[in-house]
């Protein structure tokens, strides 16, 4: 138990928040580049499907 205490102690702070919080910052990075390929919004035109429209009263 003695071996872990001293690991513990020998482990800067600020490396146990890089470990925390490097996946998420990636995720997020690869997120916002990726909008910018993304290419589906269909601002250029499309099909218009009557079926996905709501019933005009």
């Amino acid at each position: 138990m003695g071996e872990l205490q001293v690991a513990v102690e020998s482990f800067p702070v600020w490396k146990a928040f890089l470990w925390c919080f490097y996946p998420i910052t990636a995720l997020v990075i690869i997120e916002l580049l990726s909008r910018g390929f993304d290419d589906d919004d269909d601002q250029g035109g499309g099909k218009m499907i009557p079926a996905y429209q709501g019933i005009k009263s």
